[in-house]
Order: structure tokens, then sequence, then C-alpha cells
């Protein structure tokens, strides 16, 4: 749902995933678009720079899906990719953050069920045709902070030695021992960004998966932890595993819609993230 001002100047987006829309509450999805509208009355233009911000979990599901699609075990193994191990091999077992955190997948979990088995339309480094009717099973994609599977076919899982962990169609990004509500958050922020969602994001590096893109629909000055006014948009530079890596606070894990990827990927359940130096590149003219 997309809410605009009569003069087109202002916009708030929110969005949410479901199986059947009995769980969907249109009324509180309209009340947040009009609050962030109020919210944009009043405009504060910043200039580019790294900011404490905290991304909502729409966001946070954009960038670790991409993550997730960059994940593949082959092409770790061959050298193409961040989880790639300098002198060969892939970053298995290595630690990607100091934060005891969980991404993981699974086909039963409760809201996000998916199919069981592989259905592979096509072959690819990450897929195949072949393995088509494999039962997939809980994943954790990272354990602690730590890197413990890529997504494998029975292929590729014998040139790795690891075990065959194919792709499974839902993303959970947890927390160990939860964490607050994103509005907490807010209201414990001395100076902050809050972000809307993110827009355009398109890789730059996949060596360090640096990614580029916008945000949209709205970005929030926050101040003594209330919203005092909406900001000029940025064009951002960030690696999502980077950003795993220096985030200082996670909120409740809660079933989102991802905005950039909602065509391809709609099964998720992420927090919402502060990352203390967001790298927001320069100042964006989109809206």
């Amino acid at each position: 749902m997309n809410g605009k001002s009569a003069d087109f100047a202002r916009s708030a987006w929110s969005g949410a995933a479901t199986r059947d829309f009995t769980d969907v509450d249109l009324s509180a999805m309209h009340a947040d678009i009009g609050q962030r509208l109020d919210w944009a009355q009043r405009r504060v233009d910043l200039p580019a720079g790294r900011y404490d911000t905290i991304l909502p979990p729409t966001a946070v599901a954009d960038l670790m899906i991409y993550l997730y699609w960059s994940a593949g075990a082959r092409d770790a193994h061959d050298g193409r990719t961040v989880f790639s191990k300098p002198g060969g091999g892939s970053r298995v077992g290595e630690p990607l953050t100091s934060s005891d955190l969980t991404l993981r997948s699974d086909p039963n979990y409760r809201h996000l069920q998916c199919s069981p088995f592989v259905v592979a339309h096509a072959s690819s480094s990450e897929s195949s045709v072949f393995d088509n009717g494999f039962g997939l099973q809980p994943t954790s994609w990272i354990e602690s902070g730590r890197l413990t599977s890529l997504v494998q076919t029975r292929y590729s899982a014998g040139l790795t030695g690891l075990p065959v962990t194919p792709a499974i169609d839902n993303l959970v990004l947890e927390h160990a021992g939860g964490g607050p509500s994103m509005e907490e958050m807010v209201r414990s922020s001395k100076h902050s960004l809050l972000l809307t969602c993110l827009w355009y994001i398109r890789g730059v590096d996949p060596q360090t998966l640096l990614l580029t893109g916008l945000t949209r629909d709205g970005i929030y000055l926050v101040e003594d932890g209330e919203v005092v006014g909406a900001v000029n948009n940025f064009r951002f530079n960030e690696s999502p595993v980077d950003v795993l890596a220096r985030a200082s606070e996670f909120g409740e894990t809660v079933r989102c819609l991802p905005r950039e990827w909602c065509d391809y990927f709609t099964r998720t359940a992420m927090p919402a993230m502060r990352v203390p130096d967001f790298n927001m590149s320069t100042v964006s003219q989109a809206s």
C-alpha cells in the first residue's frame, strides 16, 4: 500500500505478506502510512555520509535475500564470491559476525510454509533439474554468527565435500534472546535515521558483496527518541555481510514483505537492525 500527499511531495509505503489475507490489518497499514506522511510535513536536508540508521524488517529482508541468492556453494568453491576462501574452497565454518545471529530456512516454518522438496525448472550453479523431488530439511546458513552452509546441489556437494543443502523458499533471521520492537529502538535513539524501504538494489562487487541502491518512500530523522521530520533520499553503498558484522542492535523477528524482491521472494521473517555507520554515499533526487 502506497500513500502520497495531495501535492505528491511526500510518499509512504507499507506492505505485508500473507497466505490468505485473514491476518492482514489494512486499518493498521493505513494508519502507519498516515503517520509517516505526517512526519514528512517537516523537511530536513542532510548531506551524504555515514549515519546511525535503523533498517526496518522489510529493508533487512531485501539485504538478506541478496546475501542468500549470492550464497551458492559452487561459485564460492570456484573463488567467485564473498564466501570464497583465499587460496581455495569456501568460508564455511568461519565467523561472519560476533553477534549471536542465525539465518535459516525451514519449509515448515509457521506462516512461511513452502515446498518441502526441490522444484527446479532449470539447472544452474545453484540448482539442478536432476534434484527435483529431493526432500528439504531445516537448514541454518549462519548459526551463532558463523557461516554453516551454502546452497548446494548434489553435484556441487560432490565437488565441495559439504552436505547437500538445496535452496529453500523462505528465510528467517533471528537474534538470540529476541530484541525490542522497532518503536522501542526509535525511542532509544539519540540521533538516527529511520528508513522505510530500499529500492533498485544492484550488485557492485561480488567479491565483497558490495551493493548499491536507493532509499524510498520516506526516510526520517530521529532525535532524542522522537521522529522530527523527513530527510532527503540517499544512494547507499553497503555489503550485507559487512552490515551483519557492524550492526549494533537487533529487534524482534517479525514476518515482513521485502520491497525490492516482493515479486520473487515473499516468505521472510526479519528483525529491525541498527547500523551505527550505514553508508549513505550520495544524495538522491528519487522520491
